[in-house]
């Protein structure tokens, strides 16, 4: 069984976090379990200080930290007494990963209770606001190994940040009143100064360093140096801008829109549209009705005649006809 001052001391790159372990769980099944993927150094599983059972957690230390990677890939959410174990790795793995997520939202814990209050106790509480950067530091006496009353953690989101402060400023943790507030920020010598963490400036460095690192290499490229859209103004291979839109058929511009009538104008408002088509009991607009065909009036009668020839008389003197020309 490994003491408080070997565990606080471990390696944290090769050390690993087991959780949701059953209490028949032991450090001696642990260490055999784990040692399945690689030379374990040490198991330490915090315990009850009353009833002397452990909390359901614990840590396995490697030798490498390359074990404690595959141990992580390999044995999580594996069952054990019929519980999925959760396996992951107590603090980043390297100084890539934590360079990456620390993005200044660190919090100083004032007022630690040095009895009941551990590294375990403060990741349960403070893990409910977001997610930690690494393991929470309890400052302790390099002699004694005795807590000084003061801790440290970082959140990998301003937000968490603060709403643990707002949720956990002034609560009991042990038996103590913590006092929970952004901590001091040291020089490039390491001296604190008298700016805390969490200003305005950090915000939006964090903010733009989120936004990189959800576009990625992949992301799309709105401006890359050196281009051949920079240069000609033609689409690059493998930049994901879409094509420019193809140029209007005519130069000619659009019509305006017509302008809104003045108020006291005399233009007569539009008519209203036509009353729609009777339906029938089918659903079907009747035909409709057949054109009205204009016809002419019939022509009138001729009048009648009221003057009339006399009949030629019987008898009576018609001329001779002419003679016939001479001949010659």
């Amino acid at each position: 069984m490994a003491s408080l001052a070997v565990v606080e001391h471990r390696n944290q790159d090769a050390t690993v976090y087991v959780g949701n372990l059953d209490q028949a769980c032991s450090e001696e099944l642990l260490t055999e379990l784990f040692s399945q993927v690689g030379r374990v150094a040490s198991v330490y599983m915090p315990k009850d200080k009353l009833s002397g059972q452990h909390n359901g957690y614990g840590f396995v230390e490697y030798l490498d930290a390359v074990d404690a990677d595959y141990a992580m890939t390999i044995l999580h959410m594996m069952k054990l007494f019929g519980r999925p174990v959760r396996v992951s790795k107590s603090s980043l793995n390297d100084e890539e990963g934590r360079h990456s997520r620390d993005i200044g939202a660190n919090l100083f814990i004032g007022n630690v209770d040095p009895i009941d209050v551990n590294e375990q106790l403060l990741y349960e509480t403070f893990t409910a606001f977001g997610t930690l950067v690494r393991t929470p530091n309890i400052a302790r006496d390099e002699a004694t190994q005795q807590s000084k009353g003061f801790a440290f953690l970082s959140y990998d989101s301003f937000q968490a940040a603060d709403m643990a402060i707002e949720l956990m400023n002034g609560q009991y943790l042990g038996n103590r009143q913590i006092q929970v507030n952004y901590a001091w920020k040291k020089d490039a010598n390491g001296n604190i100064t008298n700016e805390r963490h969490g200003s305005r400036a950090e915000r939006m460095l964090a903010e733009a360093k989120r936004a990189n690192q959800q576009l990625g290499p992949s992301g799309p490229t709105l401006f890359r140096p050196n281009s051949t859209f920079a240069s000609t103004g033609q689409q690059s291979t493998g930049s994901f801008l879409p094509p420019p839109p193809p140029p209007p058929l005519s130069s000619m511009p659009p019509p305006p829109p017509p302008l809104p009538p003045l108020a006291g104008s005399a233009i007569p408002p539009p008519p209203p549209p036509p009353p729609p088509l009777p339906q029938t009991a089918a659903g079907v607009p009747p035909p409709p009705p057949p054109p009205i065909v204009k016809t002419l009036p019939p022509p009138p009668p001729p009048p009648p005649i009221t003057e009339t020839l006399p009949p030629p008389s019987h008898g009576a003197f018609l001329p001779p006809p002419p003679p016939p020309p001479p001949s010659f």
